[in-house]
């Protein structure tokens, strides 16, 4: 089709517009709330990724120089550069981490600090792949086994910067979940908190037979453990430090 046509009433050509993203539940205020079995989803192994990058006005951060416009207009057309997330730019360690509590009454934690990998195929049937420290394109992976979700009570899935300076107001992160079946599922981390370390992004309640994922996203000033008083999960906790790299 030519470019006039599309300038013409009734010249366009009608096009589906249905893409990947037409196989994605957002959660957001208003809709906060979706069930895995519902979904067909409440079988076989959930992945829960939590990804990154920096927002492009904290990356670029300089104004167009007019004089180099001048000297070669060109430039005006040509966009701006994105350069990858790396730790020389921004002093930021984003982990993901879980809460669990199984029917038998057992809690506990999975997450990089402290090296609290978890397990997928014996309790709490939930597994952290690897501790991402640089932002890396396929972010930060935990696994949960829902063939053994009768023995889950209840998971807080949460992000928290470690021992760096907030940013979480200068990145855009999100965490994706893919159950076995049916659509994934995107909560965005979208609300501003600058100064927050720590933020609980959903939890998974099992009950009466359904999975419910439910959107938080509730930014809190402190670590693990404002988030364990926030959420009634009753650990004891203390500072915990990584190794170096």
């Amino acid at each position: 089709m030519a470019f006039w046509d599309s300038l013409i009433p009734g010249r366009a050509t009608p096009f589906d517009a249905g893409t990947g993203a037409s196989h994605t539940i957002n959660l957001t205020r208003r809709r906060p709330q979706v069930s895995l079995a519902r979904q067909g989803g409440a079988t076989g192994n959930l992945r829960v990724n939590l990804s990154w990058r920096m927002r492009t006005s904290d990356i670029e951060g300089r104004p167009r120089q007019s004089g180099r416009l001048l000297r070669n207009p060109t430039q005006f057309f040509k966009p701006e550069v994105v350069q990858a997330h790396t730790q020389g730019m921004v002093n930021v360690d984003l982990d993901l981490g879980c809460l669990y509590e199984l029917k038998d009454g057992s809690k506990g934690v999975v997450q990089p600090l402290g090296g609290f990998f978890g397990d997928l195929n014996a309790a709490p049937y939930v597994k952290l792949s690897g501790d991402d420290r640089f932002g890396a394109p396929s972010g930060e992976t935990i696994f949960v086994n829902l063939d053994h979700k009768d023995e889950i009570k209840r998971l807080l899935f949460f992000a928290y910067i470690y021992d760096q300076t907030p940013a979480f107001d200068r990145t855009h992160a999100k965490i994706t979940l893919y159950p076995s079946n049916g659509p994934r599922i995107e909560i965005d981390l979208d609300e501003r908190a600058p100064q927050a370390r720590s933020c609980a992004v959903f939890s998974v309640d099992n009950s009466k037979d359904e999975l419910l994922v439910r959107r938080e996203v509730r930014f809190v000033y402190g670590f693990q453990a404002e988030l364990d008083r926030l959420y009634g999960w009753g650990l004891q906790w203390g500072r915990g430090y990584k190794s170096k790299t």
